[in-house]
């Protein structure tokens, strides 16, 4: 029967760096896999100083003149990188109560024409005047880079919590490198009477999200197999990890991707701050046709567990299609103005009647 979690755990990074300490860290991300879906995880290899000189930074940006955030707005970038304006999206048919920054690792496009449209996810990610904001770009470039480095350590760590080898999942990237995509987030004190959605129920679609909850507010909530909202609150010098459909597919569903949703600040409080860190898979690979191999013990965990039920969507779709068309047909209808500037017949397929006032994330 599955477990009905009432607390997020919180594992410590650097007994998976000691041969005598190891075994425990692995039993413990085991269980946080296949019964919670998130946890904490302290002791990283993120130095805390660059931190929260990078936290410094967030409030910065979104103090920005409007012309500027207008000239790094997302609308401009094919690949989906930059400034969204506050409201801009609904989930599960409310409208999200933020505004946000899109970047990435990659610095240039691949794309060819002929290829496939979605190849034109990767590319370089807009960036704001180093006039107007001195140490911003270096600051988030190099903290990207840092954790796309510590999600394939944590990757490696699932592989071996699950009884694989280490390099399991290597084939499910590019030997040149993948994309990995990030966002600084914004969550305003709600107006009087608006709603409290930060933003909605979802999953999320890649391996793992590492996310650096960036003010001390509470906000994020994870739904347990009951149905109840549990409280992630900031936890300082961590990051919240969580499983995203990806690798609960590939994992014949032994490791659980688990909704979440953010409340807005409480009346009276300051702005919520965060970024979270999404790592993505090779474009090219059906992950449903990629499942592994689980080892037989393993599975049984799964049985154990009993059937998952959450309140949001499935990514059916990674059964048939590229997860780089899967990503860009999310993206389309999270960003139709995006869409309609940069693929104008996917957006007419998904927006026959026009541009719609919000995009659509779940």
């Amino acid at each position: 029967m599955a477990t009905n979690f009432a607390s997020i755990p919180i594992l410590d990074f650097s007994l998976s760096q000691r041969a005598e300490t190891k075994p425990q860290f692995l039993a413990d991300l085991r269980t946080a896999l296949t019964d919670v879906g998130f946890y904490y995880l302290k002791n990283h290899t993120i130095p805390l100083e660059d931190i929260d000189a990078l936290v410094a930074l967030i409030p910065d940006f979104f103090a920005l003149p409007a012309a500027e955030k207008e000239r790094v707005r997302m609308v401009h970038s094919p690949h989906f990188f930059g400034y969204s304006r506050f409201g801009a999206e609904l989930t599960k048919g409310r409208v999200d109560q933020r505004e946000q920054f899109d970047f990435g690792t990659s610095t240039a496009s691949k794309w060819q024409p002929g290829d496939p449209e979605y190849l034109k996810l990767w590319g370089p990610s807009q960036w704001p005047d180093a006039a107007l904001l001195p140490g911003f770009r270096a600051a988030f470039t190099s903290y990207v880079l840092r954790m796309q480095q510590l999600s394939h350590a944590l990757l490696a760590l699932v592989a071996e919590a699950l009884q694989l080898a280490p390099d399991a999942f290597k084939h499910f990237f590019e030997a040149d490198g993948n994309e990995d995509r990030a966002k600084i987030v914004k969550y305003p004190v709600p107006a009087p009477g608006s709603s409290d959605q930060g933003v909605g129920p979802h999953f999320d679609g890649g391996f793992l999200t590492l996310l650096l909850q960036a003010s001390p507010h509470r906000g994020l909530q994870v739904q347990n197999r009951a149905g109840e909202w549990i409280d992630a609150p900031p936890v300082p010098g961590t990051f919240v990890v969580n499983i995203g459909k990806a690798l609960e597919t590939v994992t014949q569903g032994v490791a659980i991707a688990t909704s979440h949703r953010v409340l807005s600040p409480e009346p009276g409080s300051t702005p919520r701050y965060s970024v979270p860190f999404f790592q993505m898979v090779s474009q090219s690979t059906v992950i449903g046709r990629e499942v592994l191999d689980m080892p037989e013990e393993i599975l049984k965990i799964k049985e154990a567990r009993g059937q998952v039920i959450a309140d949001s969507i499935n990514y059916a779709e990674y059964n048939e299609l590229p997860s780089g068309l899967v990503a860009l047909i999310g993206r389309i209808k999270s960003h139709p103005d995006v869409a309609e500037r940069h693929y104008p017949e996917l957006f007419n397929k998904f927006f026959p009647d026009g541009l719609p006032k919000h995009g659509m994330a779940y």
